[in-house]
């Protein structure tokens, strides 16, 4: 195989690891899906974040079906140990094995396998599989996002309901801070299926708090793009992956015109 960094990425490469990523992440899902409420080894690592051995297996099967299949590409994953070389690679599969490994732990179906393929710092490929609410979200650069198979788009308008808000009640409030307490939609576990209901119109809009890293992240944000939304910083700024710093402050994402009224509203009164 020529070495992909001299290559351009045209449809032929989309569409060849399209099929790839598709054929991997439903067969991540499905050994996640296998092991889901049975007993699990489990430990924490860092300061309070859960792993399983699930996570583990999720990712092995992934990182050998994807990187022995474009070895030239990067890797960047939650459950694997970071190798700077990624930095060097002109693609990079982003991938969290099971985000929401506490919703997984916990018996609860608000968790997914997360992958993105990501050009430079921008996401060119994602897919999104909660296989225990037998959802796919799936996106290719400037062809859209399907919803098993199907076209999905965000809500249109520029108002906000609440009700249809998803993200920490602190924040949140600050867009509205006359109206005093406000309902929010129930919360949501994983932060990558939060952000995918923006993309089929569930939600009108949903914020991460800080300290989200790419994992979380670069599979979702396509999805949303590619569904006539925006996903960016407080500032507008878009989200850029694949850097040496992974991780993230407060995001916002939204169809484009609540999205651009999000924006402004935060550029008017910043967080600090």
């Amino acid at each position: 195989m020529a070495d992909v960094d001299a290559q351009s990425l045209d449809a032929t490469i989309l569409t060849r690891d399209a099929a790839l990523l598709k054929d991997a992440v439903r067969d991540a899902g499905a050994l996640a899906q296998s092991m889901f409420r049975t007993e699990l080894k489990k430990w924490i690592k860092g300061v309070s974040s859960p792993v399983s051995e699930a996570d583990i297996a999720v990712n092995d099967l992934l990182e050998a079906r994807l990187r022995a299949a474009r070895p030239d590409y990067g890797w960047l994953s939650e459950e694997s140990a970071d190798d700077a070389a990624r930095l060097s690679r002109r693609l990079t599969w982003i991938v969290d094995p099971i985000d929401g490994t506490r919703n997984y732990l916990g018996g609860h179906d608000d968790w997914c396998v997360s992958v993105a393929l990501v050009e430079d710092a921008s996401p060119v490929l994602a897919a999104v599989f909660a296989p225990s609410r037998d959802e796919f979200f799936f996106a290719v650069r400037s062809e859209g996002t399907t919803l098993n198979g199907e076209p999905v788009r965000t809500t249109s308008g520029s108002e906000l309901d609440f009700a249809r808000v998803a993200g920490p009640k602190p924040l949140v409030e600050r867009l509205k801070p006359s109206l005093g307490e406000i309902k929010l939609h129930p919360r949501i576990g994983s932060l990558a299926l939060r952000l995918c209901r923006v993309a089929h119109g569930a939600l009108d809009a949903a914020f991460a708090g800080g300290n989200s890293h790419d994992w979380d992240l670069a599979a979702a944000d396509l999805i949303v793009q590619e569904a006539d939304g925006k996903m960016s910083d407080l500032s507008g700024e878009p989200i850029l992956y694949n850097r040496r710093e992974v991780a993230h402050g407060v995001l916002v994402a939204a169809g484009r015109d609540r999205h651009a009224g999000i924006v402004a509203h935060f550029r008017n009164r910043p967080l600090a």
